[in-house]
């Protein structure tokens, strides 16, 4: 089965991780792979990949910042002259 889209149903998700449903429930119980997206009944697949890469020791965390978290730091930076 090849999946091509980010999001994935429950069932897609256990196909892309090869596991079987029953496992999937688990390692989500287990907190080794995050829950559906809040709101969802679906599953972003760069997420899982993460988990995946996180757990067999691929990746590492990084300290580098996001775009998202420098903008909010920046906002925050500015908002804080402002009322001072």
């Amino acid at each position: 089965m090849t999946i091509n889209h980010r999001l994935l149903t429950k069932t897609e998700a256990a196909a892309y991780l090869n596991l079987k449903p029953t496992q999937f429930n688990n390692w989500i119980k287990e907190g080794r792979i995050p829950p559906a997206i809040p709101g969802t009944h679906r599953w972003d697949r760069v997420a899982l990949d993460r988990e995946l890469d996180r757990l067999s020791g691929i990746a590492t965390e990084s300290k580098a910042v996001s775009e998202l978290d420098a903008w909010k730091e920046r906002r925050n930076a500015r908002r804080a002259q402002r009322s001072a």
